[in-house]
């Protein structure tokens, strides 16, 4: 394939990726022109979608955190030679990469209470932190066989030089390993974090306040076919604008470490 070739498809993605973006965007405000009163109910029910929208960022964002950390943890624990601490974690692992977030999500929020007891003070457990869970746990399967993943693809050689240098195993994995594995990790990573992104617009059947059970009031409360679509129109706009960008520097960041 020649180059003249290649420079054409590559133009026609871009042109093809930029009118997906604005696509949208510009759906809502021209409808909203062609009404304006439904343009009004959408200005004035905006800063509550708004809201709606922060919560689903601040469960991604928490959830992957969560996510993260444990699944980091496990993925070098599936490696451990004692059977004793790997097995259960192969268990956990394999449970939770094939369970569907919207069961886990209800689970978490039946399981745990509505309060908790801290030094004899009741603290309340809001939806929104059992969404969380609820999101962190296929979050950590996925992240624990990411990392189990790259530490194998990680040559001997590499563990051999370490002990030649005069490090410890622990040692040699945290100062050496790991860092290579986190740039073989990053690209599935982000992909997990795109998922779990479009996954919080599950607490909504949980009573969480997010951007899909923002418009779902606010809906309810207009009572108009028309806003009933655009609302779900700005739902849609809103988790793309998340997630493109995501899948964007995704890709890039593939095609760099391949050629790296």
């Amino acid at each position: 394939m020649t180059t003249a070739v290649l420079s054409e498809q590559r133009r026609s993605g871009r042109l093809l990726r930029n009118i997906g973006f604005t696509a949208l965007p510009l759906v809502i405000v021209l409808w909203s022109l062609a009404d304006l009163t439904l343009g009004r109910e959408l200005v004035t029910w905006l800063p509550y979608l708004g809201s709606g929208f922060m919560m689903n960022v601040v469960i991604s964002l928490s959830a992957m955190t969560l996510g993260t950390t444990v699944g980091a943890v496990f993925g070098i624990l599936e490696l451990v030679p004692f059977k004793l601490v790997r097995y259960p974690v192969v268990a956990y692992v394999q449970v939770f990469r094939n369970a569907p977030h919207l069961v886990l999500i209800f689970a978490t929020t039946y399981i745990f209470p509505f309060e908790i007891v801290v030094a004899g003070n009741y603290l309340p457990f809001p939806d929104w932190m059992k969404a969380v869970i609820g999101l962190a746990i296929p979050a950590s399967a996925y992240v624990a066989e990411i990392t189990r993943g790259a530490i194998l693809s990680i040559p001997t050689t590499q563990w051999e030089a370490a002990k030649g240098l005069g490090f410890s195993r622990g040692q040699a994995l945290r100062w050496i390993i790991l860092p290579q594995c986190m740039r073989r990790s990053l690209p599935p990573w982000m992909n997990i974090l795109a998922s779990i992104t479009m996954g919080t617009s599950l607490a909504s059947l949980v009573g969480v306040h997010e951007l899909l059970h923002a418009a779902t009031d606010a809906s309810t409360s207009v009572r108009r076919l028309d806003f009933t679509i655009i609302a779900y129109i700005v739902v849609m706009a809103a988790f793309f604008t998340l997630c493109y960008p995501i899948a964007r520097l995704t890709r890039r960041l593939e095609r760099r470490f391949k050629t790296a």
